[in-house]
């Protein structure tokens, strides 16, 4: 490719001698040109990082809303599905968003505990139980949270949930959260 650039340069300049001539006058400088070009691609790799950076975040915001709420609403719905292997993942999400007061409380707002409480109630086997309990675990480590869990109902079912003779964790969450309740002076018949 460089060849045949150089030849049709040569060309060019033979057709045009005059032209020859004022290029030796004039102050161009080959290593002008090579600036330029250096500077001209360090401004064009700037800018296509940027455009690269731009379209990996818009489409990292579209593809994958996991940063939120979005997956918190998400996580919910999974407790209103049949299968309680969707079910199970559900609670497990909310087990690992329930790491603040805040964050307890949203999950709340947006339904998260009744669902638990109905996921606890209907559950058939000790491994839907477990997660269940222990996202009811993770949710009860706030008092705002654990009086919303109160009024859902939970005491009743946990007491109703059927001992595991094969799952020591099963008893375990079930043991810690009523003793939660208890500290709380929730478990009181009202």
């Amino acid at each position: 490719m460089r060849t045949l650039a150089s030849q049709l340069t040569t060309y060019v300049c033979r057709r045009r001698a005059g032209n020859v001539q004022s290029r030796n006058f004039s102050s161009y400088n080959g290593k002008d040109d090579l600036a330029l070009e250096q500077d001209a691609e360090r401004k064009i790799g700037w800018l296509l990082k940027l455009l690269f950076a731009g379209t990996a975040a818009a489409v990292g915001y579209q593809f994958f809303p996991y940063m939120g709420d979005n997956l918190m609403q998400q996580s919910v719905s999974l407790l209103k599905v049949k299968d309680p292997l969707f079910k199970r993942m559900g609670a497990s999400r909310l087990t690992r968003f329930a790491i603040d007061d805040e964050r307890r409380m949203k999950i709340v707002e947006i339904g998260g505990a009744q669902e638990l409480v109905n996921m606890l109630g209907a559950a058939k086997d000790d491994r839907t139980r477990k997660e269940a309990l222990k996202a009811l675990a993770a949710l009860s480590h706030s008092d705002e949270a654990a009086g919303a869990l109160h009024h859902a109902g939970v005491i009743s079912v946990i007491k109703s949930t059927p001992d595991s003779l094969n799952d020591a964790e099963l008893e375990k969450y079930k043991s810690s959260l009523l003793k939660r309740f208890q500290d709380l002076r929730y478990d009181i018949p009202s």
